[in-house]
């Protein structure tokens, strides 16, 4: 009997994986970008393929490789008739020969780098490490089988360490030959700025509530019965949909909100029901989950004292208790401020392997507590402006 094989790091759990996806919805910006280069002949070694988590990047990503990998590098070459008409699309028959192989991963010409399994500790490592990156010095090495373009798939570079980073700056700064180099990544802000620098941007944007649903039924997840809920709270993200639906997300951020409306005069009762439910260790991924939407309620409501209550509500009585907790532009800095402290608490919490329902309770008196301050508007209008911003606070 044979050991399962580890899981892949680049790929949602019950999802297709990114080279098997048929279809990529709502990024046809992005690759008519990379087609209009390819026709111009200016296809740049290094492309840096920014976007929110799980939009399509990856997706992307593996279609522009299949893409390369199966287009003569004389495509673009004048002939006896000319030069040849514009491409179109990045498709590529799937019983093409580079097709095939990629989906096996055993095309030649192709290098993925990403997150390795430990032996072990019997999981995946959580960075992509020197060790790995070492290894495109043997791909480099090795003369391709059939001629024509490489390519390398980063996936992610947010997960580069330090020196694996250092690896990929020097491969942008000497790229060899008719190599393309595509790298992905969630927060390219936080990349080393040299990296940035040499790369072309194709930036890909989160998807409507259409593509939404076109994108999770292609996942085979229906879901129908939540669409407005799951497309407020996933923000156009295939993967945070689907964390949504398999991991009773909906129901979790029901609860979470209907726990908001009582504050800041809480329900104690609830709220322990709630941390309980939440941080329960048999529930594999709601412990992030839970921490994920109190993030999302804190972002909106920091949103609400700004703008209103962003519409439409997720749940039903959202936009009320959004509007009542964050009435102005004061209430709205404390909101964000709390924000930023409690997601930085949250992934220390996960990091350390705190006790995921003490996390979460504690997390949700806070908020609370901050309720019974931010709350409360008329303290400072109409005569006393904004201690926040020497202004009168923004109306309800």
């Amino acid at each position: 009997m044979t050991d399962d094989p580890p899981p892949e790091p680049d790929c949602l759990e019950g999802a297709l994986h990114p080279r098997v996806t048929p279809k990529l919805y709502g990024q046809d910006t992005a690759e008519q970008t990379f087609l209009t280069a390819f026709d111009a002949g200016r296809v740049h070694h290094a492309w840096l393929i920014a976007g929110p988590q799980g939009v399509g990047k990856a997706t992307l990503a593996w279609r522009i490789a299949r893409f390369l990998l199966a287009t003569p590098t004389d495509h673009q070459a004048d002939g006896l008739f000319g030069a040849p008409d514009p491409v179109t699309s990045l498709d590529i028959a799937p019983d093409h020969p580079v097709a095939r192989r990629m989906v096996a991963l055993s095309e030649p010409r192709l290098f993925l780098l990403r997150r390795p399994w430990d032996d072990k500790a019997k999981r995946l490592k959580q960075e992509i490490t020197i060790d790995e990156a070492r290894k495109l010095k043997g791909f480099f090495a090795l003369s391709a089988a059939e001629g024509g373009r490489r390519v390398v798939i980063v996936d992610s570079a947010d997960e580069l360490n330090g020196a694996a980073a250092n690896a990929i700056l020097k491969l942008l700064e000497e790229p060899p030959a008719q190599t393309v180099l595509l790298l992905i990544s969630n927060q390219p802000s936080r990349l080393l700025p040299t990296i940035r620098s040499r790369c072309r941007i194709l930036q890909c944007t989160s998807l409507s509530p259409d593509d939404l649903t076109a994108a999770l039924a292609q996942q085979d997840v229906d879901a129908r019965s939540d669409t407005s809920t799951v497309s407020a709270l996933a923000g156009g993200s295939v993967g945070a949909a689907m964390a949504l639906i398999s991991q009773d997300g909906v129901a979790l951020y029901q609860r979470l909100a209907a726990l908001m409306a009582t504050m800041p005069k809480l329900n104690r009762p609830d709220a322990i029901a709630l941390a309980d439910w939440a941080g329960s260790r048999s529930a594999d991924g709601r412990f992030s989950l839970a921490l994920d939407l109190i993030d999302l309620f804190l972002c909106r409501l920091a949103r609400a004292g700004v703008s209103g209550p962003p519409m439409p509500p997720a749940v039903a009585g959202e936009d009320a208790t959004l509007q009542r907790l964050s009435p102005d532009l004061r209430a709205a800095r404390g909101w964000a401020a709390l924000q930023q402290t409690l997601g930085a608490e949250g992934r220390h919490a996960m990091a350390v392997n705190l006790d995921p329902s003490a996390v979460i309770l504690d997390m949700v008196l806070r908020i609370n507590g901050a309720a019974q301050d931010l709350a409360a508007p008329e303290r400072h209008r109409p005569h006393d402006p904004s201690p926040a911003t020497g202004r009168q606070p923004l109306s309800s």
